[in-house]
């Protein structure tokens, strides 16, 4: 991410105090600069293969405190690149069946399009729009309690909870394309 990007999400963080966390990481092996090709041309702080290490444990850390995140309470943040973050911490990593799922997750500034992938090697998620392809829409809340099998596919969009297009039957295969265990909080 550019300075300015990782500014903006990390909130009331001073230029100065973000400036002495980058050097420390890139010092630390964690982060290291790059520069974006034309015609961005944008210097850019990433991961080095130490920093990206570590990804398995934050995968863990989100398995575990998922069952924290709802109800959402008043003035809580929501960003759609920690959707996208939370479905890869709870994609199987062995084969599902394969198939291609659009997922749409509205929120107050906007709209989210993901898709998702079973196959041979597990659940792939990416960022896209679902146009063409089976795809359900729900809020975020109501996705998990579906990947979680707390709620039926078929009573989310019963209840309008959730809105599906194109064929019901390859959607109704999503829950089997993650490990979710929610609790109630």
């Amino acid at each position: 991410m550019r300075f300015g990007d990782l500014r903006e999400r990390l909130g009331d963080v001073s230029p100065a105090l973000l400036t002495d966390r980058l050097n420390a990481l890139i010092e630390a092996g964690v982060v290291q600069r790059a520069v974006l090709p034309a015609p961005f041309n944008a210097q850019v702080y990433e991961l080095t293969e130490t920093g990206r290490a570590i990804q398995p444990a934050i995968r863990e850390l989100i398995r575990w405190g998922g069952r924290f995140l709802f109800p959402m309470r008043k003035g809580e943040a929501f960003e759609p690149d920690w959707v996208l973050l939370a479905l890869e911490a709870i994609a199987r990593r062995t084969a599902v069946p394969q198939c291609r799922i659009g997922l749409r997750i509205p929120y107050p500034g906007g709209s989210a399009g993901f898709i998702i992938e079973g196959g041979s090697e597990g659940t792939r998620v990416s960022k896209g729009q679902s146009s063409g392809i089976a795809a359900i829409e729900a809020q975020f809340d109501v996705l998990l309690q579906i990947l979680g099998r707390h709620l039926p596919l078929d009573e989310a969009v019963a209840s309008g909870a959730a809105k599906i297009e194109g064929s019901s039957q390859t959607l109704r295969r999503l829950p089997s394309l993650f490990e979710l265990a929610t609790a109630r909080r």
